[in-house]
């Protein structure tokens, strides 16, 4: 970190850390990002060369998307895991043999995937699909499907991104092109920020989301913390909760380039998204038991008060780990079981105790593993883990 400056730009706070201290400030919101940096950080900033300022943000709060495949068993399954793993939030998928039943979302989609079948396949796609569509409000529109029928939805779909298809006749799958293609998407979005576009006044260097500099902390973890493999890192922020996991905590049978992949839950953020983690909370099956563990009732989702707000957070932690266990299927199975630590980071580490993450990480092991042995837990207490990924290459 030697004669660098590191900035991240949260949703709701932003953390300045070089050589000599790591600053964290509460974000003024009535202000352009550049401008509240600038007046709280300015003895700082003026220290470094644009040079040799790092920044990453994830103050857009990410990119949603609907995925439209054949079957639940390649298509959509790999499309998922790709698209979780570039850092997309997933809004819904479908089905295709259900569209015309299918409930059409009336939000703005950033981007829809369209994949299904082998090279050596076509004719899977018909008018159901364009009729959909025409319905459906949305940015960017994809194709990573079988090569035979990228003619015929080119000419029915205007802007129609095509690339390689995502599955092989090995009924492998293939990341790299559409992982490329949603990374830079991603990129690209908060590029488009005004708010993010008037940093590059104070750097040279490509400004990244968080999430992926997060990922790219991973390898390196161990130069921080004791950390044993596989382990996951939980990131609670005000618009989103990211989970970042060792690859060796699922069983797809899927290529792999990297150790490690995340998945970003964009309404699961106990700030900007707070409404949403609440209905998530009320809408689960354990949260009353929950609350009762956690000697509040119902009425904590009302309160402004710091016990509301750590309650929040544990909800947090246990719906995110909800999300990826045996028990929901919707998303991505991680062998829990199996996990040997737990890191936590992201404004979670400002709030919570050691022993208040502690009990709801046990209480979800044994609720729902039926396992009294929980992982080894670690807090960023000074919440940098962040720093050790931003000036990888």
């Amino acid at each position: 970190m030697k004669d660098r400056l590191l900035i991240d730009i949260g949703s709701t706070y932003f953390k300045v850390s070089d050589s000599e201290n790591l600053q964290q400030h509460f974000r003024d919101f009535n202000k352009d990002i550049y401008d509240d940096l600038k007046y709280k950080c300015s003895d700082i900033l003026e220290k470094y060369n644009k040079d040799d300022v790092y920044i990453c943000s994830s103050a857009n709060g990410g990119l949603s998307t609907l995925i439209i495949g054949i079957t639940n068993s390649f298509s959509l399954k790999y499309a998922t895991n790709i698209a979780f793993n570039s850092g997309i939030n997933i809004i819904d998928t479908v089905l295709y043999q259900n569209i015309e039943q299918t409930t059409i979302p009336s939000d703005l989609i950033d981007v829809v995937i369209i994949t299904g079948a082998i090279d050596s396949v076509s004719n899977v796609f018909d008018e159901k699909l364009f009729d959909y569509l025409k319905e459906l409000n949305y940015s960017n529109i994809v194709y990573a499907g079988n090569e035979k029928d990228s003619k015929y939805l080119s000419k029915y779909i205007k802007n129609l991104i095509v690339l390689p298809n995502i599955i092989n006749n090995k009924l492998q799958v293939n990341e790299l092109e559409l992982k490329e293609y949603l990374t830079n998407l991603y990129q690209a979005d908060i590029m488009g920020k005004e708010d993010i576009k008037n940093l590059y006044a104070i750097t040279n260097n490509q400004i990244y989301s968080t999430p992926y500099i997060v990922n790219k902390t991973l390898p390196l973890i161990n130069k921080m913390f004791k950390v044993a493999d596989p382990f996951i890192l939980i990131d609670i922020g005000g618009a989103t909760t990211d989970i970042h996991y060792s690859t060796t905590l699922i069983n797809d049978n899927m290529v792999k380039d990297s150790q490690y992949d995340r998945l970003v839950f964009k309404k699961l953020g106990v700030f900007k998204s707070k409404e949403s983690l609440i209905f998530a909370a009320k809408n689960n099956e354990f949260v009353y038991e929950l609350l009762s563990f956690l000697n509040v009732t119902e009425h904590i989702f009302e309160e402004q008060s710091e016990k509301a707000l750590k309650t929040l957070m544990q909800l947090a932690i246990f719906l995110v780990l909800y999300k990826v266990s045996k028990v929901h299927p919707l998303y991505i199975n991680l062998k829990l079981d199996l996990l040997k630590s737990v890191v936590l980071t992201g404004g979670i580490t400002k709030v919570l105790k050691q022993e208040e993450v502690e009990s709801i990480i046990g209480f979800f092991y044994k609720k729902i593993l039926s396992s009294s042995v929980k992982p080894n837990i670690i807090l960023d207490s000074n919440y940098e883990i962040w720093t050790l990924g931003i000036t990888q290459k």
